[in-house]
């Protein structure tokens, strides 16, 4: 239930990132053996990949704009981000001993799977006080991700990603309602966002054969993927360009007042980490092997199982039942739910 005097949500922003959440869903139920066997499906994992996180971390440095670390802000913090990230770091290593017949391995510094964007959230969370006053934040950060590319580290608390994909995380931070009004309301914008996602996917075909998909992961730096330095930066200025032009495509043609669509929305943390430990297994035991001789057939079949899935762990029912595990009572740190979760703290409500 919404606090006494808490603003609506905008039904624009969780329609964005229920949308960007069914890509993702969407992404993990592609095998890599699928996406390399097809130049159409590699061309549309491409796709997908290039703007899809760049977009979810832009909304979630903007839901973070109002974070200052006051104690009420920490403690919902630790209940809503870190305490997950541990119990499903549990769950996913589990879920590889027996599916993929591993010896259970838990390296909580190490993040599982989907994990690591909940340890890279509540890392770019705790810095956003000092984006405050670092002058020109948005170009810091890409010169921050650029050197990280070119530096050698290991995937403690997935730091690459960390790193990596801070710009767009403070990019969210620094804008404000009326950058998303204006993606909404000017019709020059949104007649041109279709021609930008289809130019984008006739380049993603173009140049599929030859594309390695690594360096859309940001999980490899310059010397993991094999190139040198100057080659490195300029791809990664161009991705740069690519993928806020595609955000800013799919955002002006996201609908507007559909609430069914919102209500959705408003819960992405259940399918974005329930479906991990669904395609996971899944992956293991081989079910998509079937699908993988029939190439973009097999693709448009997995792309609607994983929208279903989104659907589904977005539910009421699912959502009761996993509840303890998303959301798990935590002495000391749930208290004063509704006191603490006023407007303006570490998610805004309107855009």
């Amino acid at each position: 239930p919404e606090g006494r005097g808490r603003p609506e949500r905008d039904p624009f922003l969780d329609n964005a990132k229920f949308l960007l959440i069914v890509l993702v869903v969407i992404g993990h139920t592609w095998p890599m053996g699928l996406v390399e066997g097809s130049r159409t499906v590699k061309a549309g994992y491409l796709w997908i990949s290039a703007f899809h996180m760049p977009a979810f971390i832009l909304l979630s440095g903007y839901f973070s704009r109002g974070f200052t670390a006051r104690p009420a802000q920490l403690r919902k913090l630790v209940a809503g981000v870190l305490v997950p990230y541990l119990v499903f770091e549990v769950l996913y290593s589990a879920v590889e001993a027996a599916a993929w017949g591993k010896p259970f391995r838990l390296t909580l510094t190490e993040p599982t799977f989907v994990c690591w964007f909940l340890a890279a959230l509540f890392v770019w969370r705790l810095t956003v006080p000092l984006w405050r006053v670092i002058p020109w934040p948005v170009p810091v950060a890409a010169l921050v991700s650029l050197a990280a590319g070119t530096s050698t580290m290991g995937y403690d608390l997935a730091l690459p990603r960390v790193l990596m994909f801070l710009p767009w995380f403070v990019l969210g931070l620094a804008l404000r309602p009326a950058h998303f009004a204006r993606l909404r309301e000017s019709r020059v914008l949104r007649w041109c966002a279709a021609p930008v996602l289809v130019a984008g996917g006739a380049a993603a075909y173009a140049v599929a054969p030859g594309t390695d998909v690594h360096w859309l992961w940001m999980s490899y730096g310059q010397a993991g993927l094999g190139v040198s330095i100057l080659p490195y930066l300029l791809v990664r200025l161009g991705l740069f360009a690519v993928a806020a032009l595609m955000t800013g495509a799919f955002l002006a043609l996201v609908p507007r007042r559909t609430r069914w669509l919102a209500g959705l929305g408003a819960v992405t943390l259940y399918p974005y980490l329930l479906h991990g430990l669904l395609t996971s297994a899944a992956h293991a035991y081989g079910w998509d092997a079937p699908l993988r001789p029939l190439g973009p057939f097999g693709a448009a079949l997995l792309t609607a199982c994983g929208a279903a899935v989104a659907v589904l762990l977005s539910t009421a029912p699912v959502r009761r039942l996993a509840r303890p595990l998303i959301e798990p009572p935590v002495p000391g740190l749930n208290r004063s739910r509704r006191r603490e979760s006023s407007p303006g703290t570490s998610e805004p409500r309107t855009a």
